[in-house]
């Protein structure tokens, strides 16, 4: 149990039953539920329709993380959600991204579609060379094997960044 005197705990009640006492919940324990919820609201949500839904989860999922992450979200031919994975870890800037992993995975799948997912840790969401050279190099290798890229969102602290929305897939 967190100390509720701890400057991140925060207090709740449970109004049902007198004889509750003070109960706690530190900021970071609300914050995976909350990434909990969003994920079963994605997944619930079975077909990828909504671009705010994405982005909803994906800034909550990619968005904590104190270093780069890249993952995808791997589709069926009718962009309903198969499954969210988290592929690579790197550092503060920068992950490595193996082209073969990413095709593996989704063939593993069976995905018809993906849509590619990284942060970055310094909140800036704006995309750099590196990122636009590796999204060109996964949407060619999973081309190959018949696997379309609909986007790349780049996860910053306040804003996301669509790679379909710039025109750049």
């Amino acid at each position: 149990m967190t100390d509720c005197n701890a400057p991140e705990a925060l207090p709740f009640y449970a109004p049902a039953h007198k004889a509750d006492t003070e109960h706690c919940l530190s900021e970071a324990l609300v914050l995976d539920w909350a990434e909990v919820i969003l994920h079963e609201r994605f997944l619930r949500s079975n077909y990828l329709v909504s671009p705010d839904l994405a982005r909803s989860y994906l800034r909550v999922a990619f968005g904590k993380e104190d270093r780069e992450v890249f993952g995808m979200v791997l589709l069926d031919n009718r962009h309903g959600v198969l499954d969210i994975t988290k592929l690579f870890y790197g550092t503060i800037d920068g992950a490595s991204v193996h082209p073969r992993e990413v095709v593996k995975t989704a063939l593993s799948h069976n995905a018809a579609a993906v849509l590619l997912v990284h942060n970055h840790p310094s909140g800036n969401p704006e995309p750099s060379t590196a990122d636009r050279r590796l999204t060109d190099r996964l949407k060619e290798a999973l081309q190959l094997v018949g696997v379309r890229v609909i986007d790349h969102m780049v996860i910053g602290s306040d804003e996301v960044v669509s790679f379909a929305e710039r025109g750049l897939i």
